[in-house]
């Protein structure tokens, strides 16, 4: 597993320097001058394509049919922060085609749950059980190297030297399964390690409006002033009054305007170059974010691609319905992970009794906002489809447990005093009835 990291380092390198928008294109040696090697151009397409789809797996809720299991997973998940945790993750699996969760203890005992990066894990997975076999974690800081080394019965620390590893300490942890789990994205039958959303497609598209936007800048360099020539103009012209010979800046923006006749009387005859049209390299990047486009489920407008006639609303949501259901799939292949890694922990807690089914529950694909969320559950209740005081509800409409709670408590307490004011306006009309006097009566 040690050389798995090592040999993956090269590839998940290159990912990351196209996400981060630092990877530098080959320079083909023909149209930029060795002044200009310099310049760097940046589209910022391979970001935009995993930010689009890596907003819209947000994780609203851990579910179990067990009350007890249900609130001690939230609290594991508070507790290690997997709000905010989650999303590394699935931008790393987005990234570099797998991240890793691991499953331990801290120093007090509870559940820890946290998140590792391709680039410092490596599995070894049986794809036939679906399960892991051993899992390894390297750290190194200058010359000192740490390991961390996870099997099914415990987790060995290690620690490195230049004669090779030694065994810090040894926890056994009993779980019978090793606790790190895979989070993989875009498997195939051959290939279960997963692969990136930056794919060769859109690393070569990216190079090539990269390598036409680096045209425009030169262009712009060579051609911002409008090019021109003189005929039938003598040296004179272009020297100073002590003979010396003009700049070329200076002579360009002066000597073209005060010309002499040559001694026969004849005015020097002074042209323009017709300039370039910066327009063209425009419609060439347009060309490759319509194909990076196409290749990535993307909307075009999200790449920057617009048209003179913008697109309405019902087009724009056409646009992205391939996108939603890209994210859905995500959605789907994350959930089995975070479901074992949750049970795992939840085993941690020393609870007894068979561990209970984790069910992950996340935000609508089609709604990643809370503002949309909200508004689709408001159309819901009113087409009758949801009762307005269900707690599915307000679950749809992106409200968490502990507010779920809060507004439970809130509408027992408003139903209880709806019913002492009942009570009291109807001891109220009683009280105004008419007396009776018995002592007449008898």
């Amino acid at each position: 597993m040690t050389a798995t990291v090592a040999e993956d380092a090269w590839r998940l390198h290159t990912l990351d320097t196209y996400f981060t928008g630092l990877s530098r294109m080959a320079n083909l040696g023909i149209a930029v001058p060795p002044a200009l090697q310099s310049i760097r151009t940046v589209t910022g397409w391979p970001r935009i394509i995993v930010d689009a789809l890596d907003e819209r797996l947000d994780i609203d809720a851990i579910r179990s049919d067990d009350p007890g299991a249900e609130e001690a997973l939230g609290a594991i998940w508070a507790a290690n922060d997997l709000a905010d945790e989650s999303q590394l993750a699935h931008l790393d699996a987005l990234v570099y085609g797998r991240s890793f969760l691991a499953v331990g203890v801290d120093d007090y005992g509870d559940p820890l749950v946290s998140v590792e990066s391709p680039q410092h894990m490596s599995v070894d997975y049986d794809a036939r059980t679906r399960r892991t076999r051993a899992a390894l974690r390297l750290v190194s800081a200058g010359a000192q190297r740490s390991a961390t080394l996870y099997l099914p019965d415990q987790t060995v620390y290690l620690e490195g030297s230049g004669t090779g590893w030694t065994v810090a300490d040894r926890q056994p942890h009993g779980l019978g399964v090793v606790p790190v789990v895979r989070l993989a994205n875009r498997q195939r039958i051959a290939d279960r390690r997963g692969s990136s959303e930056i794919t060769e497609e859109v690393r070569a598209l990216t190079d090539a409006a990269c390598r036409t936007l680096l045209g425009q800048e030169i262009a712009r360099e060579f051609f911002a002033a409008p090019q021109r020539y003189v005929l039938g103009a003598s040296e004179g012209s272009f020297q100073g009054p002590d003979g010396t010979q003009r700049s070329a800046w200076e002579t360009y923006i002066g000597r073209y305007l005060a010309l002499e006749r040559d001694e026969d009387g004849n005015t020097p005859d002074v042209g323009q170059f017709p300039a370039y049209d910066p327009a063209v390299y425009g419609r060439i990047v347009d060309t490759y974010a319509r194909l990076v486009a196409g290749v990535t489920a993307l909307p075009a407008h999200m790449l920057g691609y617009t048209t003179d006639n913008p697109a309405s609303a019902e087009a724009i949501r056409s646009s992205e319905a391939r996108l939603i259901k890209k994210a859905e799939r995500r959605q789907r292949t994350f959930s089995g992970p975070w479901s074992r890694a949750m049970r795992l922990a939840l085993q941690l807690t020393g609870a007894t009794g068979p561990v209970p089914a984790v069910e992950i529950q996340w935000r609508d694909a089609a709604t990643p906002t809370v503002a949309a969320q909200a508004d689709a559950t408001t159309k819901l209740v009113a087409a009758g489809v949801l009762p307005a005081d269900s707690e599915v509800t307000l679950e749809r409409a992106g409200i968490d447990r502990a507010q779920r709670q809060r507004i439970a408590v809130e509408r027992r307490r408003s139903a209880g005093r709806a019913a002492l004011d009942d009570l009291a306006a109807t001891l109220g009309t009683d009280s105004t009835a008419p007396a009776v006097d018995h002592r007449a009566a008898a």
